[in-house]
């Protein structure tokens, strides 16, 4: 009597356990299936809405997609799960090439039409910097070769610049400037703040005398 009793726990117990590997499994495959689902509802946003909402669209993967990793380990025999994963995770990557393909384009076609666009490209490089002004980007890791690719194309570029385009330099110079007193603050490494300085002094010279002879350039054009 007592050994019916023990074996009839035991087969509760395996019936329990049994019983709750059967609902993380079928946890786990829900888990894959709604990130499986929200990849396929990408590819019906319009292109406009996704180029606009794109940081949202980013955030929401990254957490599914960890979600749907993370739900696999939950499952025994997950080979099929995991082929529809990679296949999603590839459904989305070809997403993002398109979506950054023509923001890029349209980076390129606002260039075309904005000089002043194509002289922030040329400074600190493609799209870093656009109306909005944000320097946020700029950082102590990367601050020195900032100033030294800003420095490099005002040398390269001095003798093809208008008065106007001096004014633009200046700007973005002086807003570089700024975001250089909050990069300090966060540990920027002596050396760095040491060639920073070499570079700002050789801006100056150049600044001001190339920005005077543009000036009296036009002038003189003026009066022709």
């Amino acid at each position: 009597m007592k050994n019916t009793k023990l074996l009839l726990g035991l087969a509760v117990i395996a019936l329990g356990f049994t019983s709750c590997k059967d609902e993380k499994a079928e946890q786990a495959e829900k888990t894959v299936d709604t990130y499986v689902m929200y990849v396929d509802s990408l590819g019906n946003v319009a292109a406009k809405d996704a180029k606009e909402n794109w940081q949202g669209i980013e955030a929401t993967y990254q957490i599914r997609n960890g979600e749907a990793q993370a739900a696999l380990t939950n499952m025994k025999d997950n080979a099929k799960m995991q082929e529809r994963l990679d296949a999603a995770n590839a459904k989305y990557e070809a997403l993002k090439a398109k979506v950054e393909s023509e923001n890029t384009a349209e980076q390129k076609v606002t260039a075309v039409a904005n000089p002043k666009q194509q002289l922030r490209n040329a400074l600190f490089g493609e799209g870093k910097i656009g109306d909005d002004m944000n320097f946020d980007w700029v950082n102590a890791a990367n601050i020195h070769r900032v100033y030294q690719q800003f420095v490099h194309a005002v040398e390269d570029n001095k003798d093809k610049y208008s008065r106007e385009d001096w004014d633009e330099v200046k700007l973005m110079y002086e807003a570089l400037d700024s975001r250089k007193n909050t990069v300090e603050k966060e540990g920027l490494s002596s050396e760095d703040n040491r060639k920073i300085a070499g570079l700002k002094l050789k801006f100056a010279p150049m600044y001001t005398l190339n920005r005077m002879g543009a000036k009296s350039g036009e002038m003189k054009r003026a009066k022709e």
